[in-house]
């Protein structure tokens, strides 16, 4: 089966013919018109557990990065109309989710091809804040040349939308920037990311990070960290630079840094990194925090994990005949930080999960 980017929703069909009359190929040059399987909507919202869920709002994009094949495998930014979206979360409202995450790979660019004259990502985070049943709204990724003063003053404005921003910054070298095609400098960035955070309370800030971009220099990477310990993340992806067939950088061979010289960076990056996480969570110590919770830690089943508002994980001991379920919310006070989780103790639950929840029942013979 051969089939493109365009009716991805059309998968498990084009399966099935495959599997009945043999080998099938449709590739379309724009998304199937509505209500033919090929659009964004079709392909539904993801859920992986009952009482959060992500909703595609826009495929595709309209930059060029450097490094980034998305633009020539996912093609133009084509984004869902506002009330499609706004009933989707409505219809997962309804069935138990409280938490939604708005997907797009360019978000705060979001509407720009339905009409230039609005500002609808940010219309776009209030109307979705406003779905009776929805406690948090998230969203990723913006790009930092998107990011509108009308989609900052959304989130502070939106009690819903949470206080965190994931702003992927790729460099700090203007040069590297420039390399990158990313279409701002480090202080245009530092400028955009103060003012979130003069605006929005308590807002966390997370970034995606490249080392070993094709050309980048010592120079370069010292202006990476500086940059970084500037910003003061709460936490970062860091990524070791990988060039992707098709892409402007992959190109660049003759540029490629040296591994040993790239392992040597990524280390000194982390350090910066975790450096700043863990003085963020350390004030953190002391407050009491709303989490969702998810249920049994992955590697500690004894104690309950869950999330603030700010994305951050919260270890905490379950009380005795208080218990704690997954999608249920809870106060814990913070008791104890590390670079990429908290400590705390339960204080309470605040509300109980909304979704439907399965009871094993045991059935013996009669």
């Amino acid at each position: 089966m051969v089939f493109g980017t365009h009716n991805l929703a059309r998968a498990p069909e084009l399966l099935r013919l495959a599997a009945s009359g043999g080998p099938v190929v449709e590739i379309l040059d724009a998304p199937a018109p509505e209500g033919d399987g090929g659009s964004a909507a079709a392909l539904g919202a993801v859920r992986e557990l009952p009482y959060v869920a992500w909703v595609t709002i826009q495929t595709g994009c309209d930059n060029s990065c450097a490094f980034c094949i998305v633009p020539q495998v996912r093609g133009p930014e084509v984004s869902r109309p506002p009330d499609e979206l706004v009933g989707e979360v409505g219809a997962l409202a309804g069935s138990g989710v409280t938490e939604v995450t708005l997907l797009g790979q360019n978000v705060n660019s979001y509407g720009r091809d339905i009409t230039r004259r609005r500002p609808l990502f940010a219309e776009l985070l209030r109307s979705v804040g406003a779905v009776e049943g929805i406690r948090r709204v998230r969203f990723t990724s913006p790009h930092p040349k998107d990011l509108r003063p009308e989609t900052i003053a959304a989130m502070a404005e939106t009690p819903e939308v949470c206080p965190h921003l994931h702003l992927p910054l790729q460099s700090g070298s203007d040069r590297i920037l420039t390399a990158m095609r990313r279409g701002y400098t480090a202080e245009r960035y530092l400028e955009r990311l103060a003012a979130a955070r003069s605006a929005v309370r308590d807002l966390a800030v997370t970034t995606d990070i490249i080392v070993g971009f094709p050309g980048e220099t010592e120079d370069d990477f010292e202006a990476t960290l500086e940059v970084a310990a500037a910003a003061g993340y709460d936490s970062a992806y860091t990524f070791i630079f990988s060039p992707r067939p098709g892409t402007r950088a992959a190109a660049l061979e003759d540029r490629f840094v040296p591994a040993e010289v790239v392992a040597d960076r990524f280390e000194r990056l982390r350090v910066v990194v975790e450096r700043s996480a863990l003085a963020r969570h350390e004030a953190r110590v002391g407050r009491v925090e709303e989490v969702l919770v998810e249920g049994p830690s992955k590697r500690d089943p004894a104690v309950v994990a869950g999330r603030t508002g700010q994305n951050k994980l919260v270890h905490f001991a379950p009380v005795p005949g208080r218990p704690v379920g997954a999608g249920s919310y809870a106060l814990v006070e913070v008791t104890g930080a590390a670079p990429h989780h908290l400590r705390g103790d339960l204080i309470e639950v605040t509300a109980a999960p909304r979704h439907k929840v399965r009871i094993p029942l045991a059935v013996t013979a009669g």
